[in-house]
């Protein structure tokens, strides 16, 4: 069997990563971050999700980037505000996020001898962020083939980002035939204490504009 790791953060695009690493045969590994983001809803959606697909590691590790602040994700000071169309990377961008979990989750591929590991990011939904680009993930995937004692031992490591060219609606169409509950995700910004969703933050229009196009009812729970 081989082993992966799947970045889970409790959302619709890393539900359906974790579909995907299944579905090619990988014996999945779910990893999610308590960063200091402002609500649970996310992480318990994880939870969920792992439970549906009866992941039996996964490992929920405390990381407090919220004591840094610089996103309105994790910093009190600062507002979510409602979707905006502009060009700015938004003020959601969570400073090197993605480069900071795609490393803690290297040193668990290391350990586990993984062969992959899965990352939801999406270079036509992803307003903006730059760590969401190709040319990022194949940057990291060239520091996991210098930086590990698996790749200076001819073991390649590969960084996996199978969404990277979908739109949102092609993605929810693929984790539709690949059986997942989108009911048990969420991808709010300011989601509160019940789990229910704003609706009107980025990341529920592109949501819903991803269930629109995808022909798809969307099952997300609304204020």
């Amino acid at each position: 069997m081989k082993n992966a790791i799947v970045l889970l953060s409790g959302g619709l695009d890393s539900a359906t990563c974790l579909a995907i690493a299944q579905s090619q045969g990988f014996d999945c590994y779910a990893l999610s971050f308590d960063y200091g983001q402002k609500h649970a809803a996310e992480l318990n959606a994880a939870k969920r999700v792992a439970a549906a697909f009866k992941i039996t590691h996964h490992f929920i590790m405390p990381l407090d980037l919220g004591s840094m602040g610089g996103s309105a994700l994790t910093d009190d000071a600062m507002t979510v505000p409602d979707h905006q169309n502009d060009d700015k990377i938004p003020i959601t961008y969570v400073p090197a996020r993605n480069t900071v979990f795609l490393s803690i989750a290297l040193a668990w591929a290391e350990v586990i001898a993984a062969d992959a590991i899965f990352i939801g990011v999406s270079a036509i939904d992803y307003s903006h962020y730059p760590d969401c680009r190709p040319e990022y993930i194949a940057a990291f995937q060239h520091v996991a083939n210098l930086a590990t004692k698996a790749s200076v031992e001819e073991k390649v490591i590969k960084i996996e980002a199978p969404l990277i060219h979908l739109s949102k609606a092609a993605t929810i169409q693929q984790g539709h035939a690949l059986g997942v509950d989108y009911a048990l995700t969420i991808s709010c910004y300011r989601a509160n204490a019940a789990g229910l969703a704003c609706g009107s933050c980025s990341s529920c229009i592109l949501r819903q504009k991803g269930f629109t196009e995808a022909g798809i009812a969307d099952p997300t729970p609304y204020l």
